[in-house]
């Protein structure tokens, strides 16, 4: 993997949906905690998500749980399956 290209934010986008179903398929608990998620960053292999969506509420969605290293490392496993890479996935709440 070391003469692939890094995974951008912008590619991983593009492949979001595939991978919120692969979560869903593989890990439904999961995939409920995280799926509202916005993509914040992505840096040195290292996903944000962030859950405040000021449309939907003034403050974080309350799941503690999306935080979950459980939850994230099976985010992190669906990414794997549908790009081929692995990273990191973190909350803005863990950075």
């Amino acid at each position: 993997m070391t003469d692939q290209e890094p995974l951008t934010l912008a590619a991983l986008k593009l492949q979001w949906i595939d991978v919120l179903y692969d979560l869903e398929a593989n890990h439904r608990t999961a995939w409920l905690a995280l799926f509202d998620g916005r993509l914040a960053s992505l840096e040195d292999d290292v996903l944000v998500l962030d859950f405040v969506d000021a449309t939907k509420m003034a403050g974080v969605h309350g799941y503690e749980r999306g935080s979950k290293p459980s939850f994230l490392e099976a985010m992190s496993d669906s990414i794997e399956r549908v790009t081929g890479r692995r990273i990191t996935v973190t909350t803005t709440r863990d950075v």
